[in-house]
C-alpha cells in the first residue's frame, strides 16, 4: 500500500462552493432519467484521461456502483475499454444511455503510458473498443483495431481529466501531454471537466467528514491549482471514489452524482450540436 499524507490546514467558515447534503436522489433521479437530445445518439460518451493512479477506473467503478445500487466488478485499466451500466430496475433498454471509455494513463517520459496520439484519435471515435494501446507507437490508419467510419455513437461527447488530490507535483512532461490533449479537444469543439479525487487521502478536513470538503482550505488550493493547469473553476469537481468500501455512502455519493449531473449536461449539449 502507498503512503498517504493527510495535510490539516484551517477551514474557511462559509463554503466556497455550495452543495445539497442529503438530497442525492435528486441528481440520482436526474441521471436515471437521462436520454440524449437527439435521437441518432443512443448514448453519451465520456472519456477519462489523466495520470496513472489518478482514479479513472475507480471513478468508473464509483459511477457504476452508484446506478445499479451495488458496488460493481472493476474496471479494467490497460486497454481502451468502453464501459456499460446495467439497469437494475427491470428497464426493457437494459443499460444505460451513459457509456464510460477508459484508457491507459499518461505517464512522465517519452514512450511510456498512452500516447496523446491516441487519446486525439479516441476523441474522435477512430479507436475500436479493446484496442491495446501501444506506448512507443501510436495507433495508424489501416491498422487493426482503427475504426475507418466512427459513427456519432463512436465518438467523444465530453471529455473528463482525472487528476488526484493527493499526488505530488505534476511533472512538467505530464502536464504538457495534458495540455495537447485539453487544446486538441478545444478544436474539436468538445467540453471538458476535471475530477478532482482522492480528496479524504489527501486532506485531514475531508477525511473527517466529506462534507466540509467545500471548507477545506486544502482541497480549494488544488482546485485552483487545476485551473492554473486550463480548467476553469467550475469546471473542477472534487469526489472521492469507492476504494475500500463494502456498502453505499450517502456523502461519496452526492459528490459524485453532482459532478455527473454537469458531465451529463455538458455532453448533452454538444451532442445538440452533431
Amino acid at each position: 500500500m502507498s503512503c498517504v499524507t493527510i495535510i490539516f490546514l484551517s477551514a474557511f467558515t462559509e463554503p466556497w462552493r455550495t452543495i445539497s447534503w442529503g438530497d442525492k436522489d435528486r441528481d440520482l433521479n436526474y441521471v436515471q432519467d437521462y436520454k440524449p437530445s437527439k435521437g441518432s445518439v443512443k448514448h453519451l460518451r465520456v472519456l477519462l484521461y489523466g495520470p496513472v493512479g489518478a482514479g479513472k477506473s475507480s471513478f468508473i467503478n464509483s459511477v457504476s456502483s452508484i446506478l445499479r445500487g451495488r458496488m460493481a466488478i472493476p474496471a479494467a485499466v490497460s486497454a481502451y475499454e468502453t464501459h456499460t451500466i446495467e439497469r437494475e430496475d427491470g428497464d426493457p433498454d437494459g443499460f444505460y444511455p451513459l457509456v464510460l471509455s477508459d484508457i491507459m494513463g499518461l505517464e512522465d517520459g517519452t514512450n511510456k503510458g498512452v500516447c496523446t496520439e491516441d487519446i486525439k484519435l479516441t476523441m474522435m471515435g477512430h479507436v475500436m473498443d479493446k484496442y491495446l494501446f501501444n506506448s512507443t507507437s501510436p495507433l495508424l490508419s489501416g491498422c487493426a483495431g482503427y475504426e475507418k467510419d466512427p459513427s456519432a455513437n463512436d465518438i467523444c461527447h465530453i471529455l473528463v481529466c482525472v487528476i488526484s488530490a493527493n499526488s505530488a507535483e505534476t511533472k512538467p512532461s505530464v502536464l504538457q501531454k495534458m495540455k495537447t490533449v485539453r487544446e486538441a479537444a478545444r478544436d474539436l469543439g468538445i467540453p471538458q471537466v476535471c475530477i478532482l479525487t482522492h480528496i479524504d487521502e489527501a486532506c485531514g478536513i475531508t477525511e473527517s467528514n466529506l462534507k466540509d470538503v467545500y471548507h477545506s482550505k486544502y482541497i480549494k488550493r488544488k482546485v485552483k491549482m487545476s485551473s492554473s493547469v486550463g480548467f476553469p473553476m467550475n469546471c473542477i469537481f472534487p469526489v472521492k471514489n469507492y476504494n475500500e468500501e463494502t456498502k453505499l455512502n450517502d456523502d461519496i455519493d452526492t459528490l459524485i452524482l453532482d459532478a455527473l449531473r454537469y458531465i451529463i449536461n455538458f455532453g448533452d449539449d454538444f451532442i445538440k450540436k452533431l
